[in-house]
């Protein structure tokens, strides 16, 4: 009978596998496949690549599974085949293995975050990670690997979930930034006294960046902890080479760490992205006569998280908030950033707009998925230079948690109040269509970061020096075809951080009436969204291409009807003006979309007010 990989942990160094994606890649699988699914319809291609890795001396083979969860086969259309993908997954490993090597179940992160940044329940991702563990210990794995997990809640959930039908040992990874902490936040420290109350195989460091940023934080968990330690780094930063991503960390290179790691406690070393089996024939030649050193735990107070009184609702925020606060109907207009550096039409236009009395200028994030200069930018230089309140629009699309956080630290530092969430238009709808999303978290898991901002909190619930004073809004469309996700999405969107509800534009007072009923009890101001149509055209565009935009028909009939655009415009600031009399009793401002940059159109709109 094989010796448990416990016992052998015990006296021994034990070297684990490189990348499985790196090396089904360099086979001809294009990136856009599910590599989990080639368990069942290519199991020879992946089965090989266990070979080569056993046969450069690896103790431990990871299934090819890091992603059949049921969040991530879903884009493919493949949850359906989770059981089968998983089960198929460790039998082939098992098969390749024999009796002298050890199977580790590969389990990744969900794909997306769990709440409060996300939609999915701890409950969801409990199951979600157990039906994968049940399939994996099905195909009769010696272990499971929970790798590259930024998220300890995450982590903590998968290895409750793992151990709810299981008994097999677990190891858990994960996986930091440069600045020695992972995307949420949280440092070695603070993985160490989390992890500590799990029985674990080992805990450890693995993807990040390359060895020796992943040997700083295994020195310091080393001090943490008695448990056995594990590190599985990326063969450096990749580059891109005559079109390629090329990892530049060397066989050689690795080795010397490997050697370095086990100096420092490290039990487990193997590798991740960008490693081959050459990479694992030089750590299995340079750690052969070692054995695992001995180590000292400190006892070191990890700080504990503070919670910071949450800002008061009555504390005035913005010019925006003061006047909404005062119950003073307010007006806004969109100004959509320029494409190039030049601001000065932009700025003559908030000065035009300011001398009429409007409240606020909107300014949207890449609207319609387009390159423009950034709304931050020109949220800021407005403010100085104009003296007009800006609704900043922050998009989720191009940016990961990281980011938003930082944009929204220097939002606070520039003076800029208003945040307006928005989830952001999908790269295809605009000008550049083979551009890559992020969308690490939806306009929910935005409000959550900024509100969390708002409590002196960071996005992984570390106290920050001091709290920023955000007047946080959503949007809502009360046209939406899925008219109850819609407003099941804008209560989750207040009891995020939501203070104020900006609406796509409104062209039929049926959808209003119908929207207002729903969010009656909802005690939060709605600026209500209005688009002067400036021609036929326009309206035939927007109606038919712009998604969430529907004009009624009688409109683009009397439209069509019209003899010249400038009679088509003339119809369309009426059927504004009329739109804006009838809603304005029932909400608290009104937020006005000019097409083509015509601000001159959103003014004349406002005249009736007068």
């Amino acid at each position: 009978m094989k010796t448990s990989i416990i016992e052998r942990l015990k006296n021994e160094i034990l070297v684990a596998d490189g990348a499985m994606g790196t090396m089904l890649y360099a086979k001809g699988v294009y990136i856009n496949r599910c590599f989990d699914e080639l368990n069942l319809s290519q199991p020879k291609t992946v089965a090989d690549i266990h070979k080569a890795y056993i046969e450069a001396g690896a103790d431990i083979i990871e299934t090819n599974t890091f992603g059949a969860n049921r969040f991530k086969l879903a884009p493919h259309g493949l949850d359906d085949r989770l059981y089968d993908i998983n089960f198929k997954g460790a039998h082939l490993a098992r098969e390749v293995a024999g009796d002298q090597t050890y199977v580790a179940g590969s389990i990744g992160p969900l794909g997306w975050p769990i709440k409060p940044l996300g939609t999915i329940t701890q409950e969801q991702a409990h199951d979600a990670f157990a039906e994968q563990a049940k399939a994996l210990h099905d195909g009769n794995v010696d272990v499971f690997l929970l790798e590259t997990f930024c998220d300890l809640t995450m982590l903590e959930i998968a290895i409750q979930a793992v151990q709810s039908v299981s008994e097999k040992p677990i190891i858990a990874h994960v996986s930091f930034s440069d600045d020695a902490r992972t995307i949420y936040g949280v440092t070695p420290a603070q993985v160490v006294e989390r992890l500590n109350q799990y029985q674990l195989a080992a805990i450890g460091v693995n993807c990040s960046t390359g060895p020796q940023p992943i040997f700083e934080k295994i020195v310091e968990m080393a001090k943490l902890t008695s448990m056995k330690l594990s590190a599985m780094p990326n063969a450096g930063m990749p580059k891109f080479v005559e079109g390629r991503l090329i990892y530049m960390a060397s066989p050689e290179y690795f080795a010397e760490y490997a050697k370095r790691f086990i100096q420092s406690g490290v039990s487990i070393v193997g590798g991740c992205c960008g490693t081959t089996p050459e990479h694992i024939r030089a750590i299995k030649a340079a750690v052969k006569a070692l054995r695992p050193a001995e180590t000292t735990t400190q006892s070191v107070q990890v700080s504990q998280k503070i919670d910071v009184k949450k800002s008061s609702d009555a504390e005035i925020k913005s010019e925006l908030h003061r006047k909404l606060s005062e119950q003073k109907f307010v007006t806004c207009i969109e100004i959509n950033p320029p494409r190039s550096p030049d601001v000065t039409k932009v700025l003559t236009s908030c000065r035009m707009i300011r001398d009429a009395g409007v409240d606020a200028v909107n300014i949207p994030d890449g609207p319609r998925a387009s390159a423009r200069m950034s709304p931050l930018a020109l949220a800021a230089l407005i403010q100085s230079q104009v003296k007009i309140d800006t609704i900043l629009h922050y998009t989720c699309r191009d940016r990961n948690i990281l980011g938003m956080q930082s944009d929204l630290l220097g939002a606070a530092a520039l003076g800029l109040r208003n945040i307006l969430s928005v989830t952001g238009d999908p790269p295809k709808l605009g000008d550049y269509p083979t551009a890559t999303a992020v969308f690490n978290v939806d306009a929910i898991g935005l409000l959550r970061i900024a509100s969390n901002l708002n409590n002196g909190n960071d996005l992984a619930g570390n106290p920050i020096e001091k709290g920023t004073s955000f007047f946080l809004g959503a949007g809502a469309n009360p046209g939406a075809i899925n008219f109850d996700e819609e407003i099941n999405r804008l209560h989750q969107k207040i009891d995020a951080g939501a203070q104020y509800i900006l609406t796509q534009p409104l062209f039929d007072m049926r959808y209003f009436d119908r929207f207002m009923d729903k969010v009656a009890h909802i005690n939060v101001p709605i600026l209500a969204g209005i688009l002067p149509l400036a021609s036929f055209r326009n309206a035939e565009f927007l109606h038919n291409e712009v998604p969430g935009m529907e004009i009624p028909q009688p409109i683009r009939d009397r439209m069509g009807r019209a003899s010249d655009k400038e009679s088509q415009q003339k119809i369309g600031i009426e059927v504004a003006r009329q739109m804006l009399e009838e809603i304005r009793p029932q909400v608290q401002g009104v937020y006005l979309m000019p097409p083509f940059g015509r601000h001159q159109l959103a003014l004349e709109v406002l005249e009736v007010l007068k």
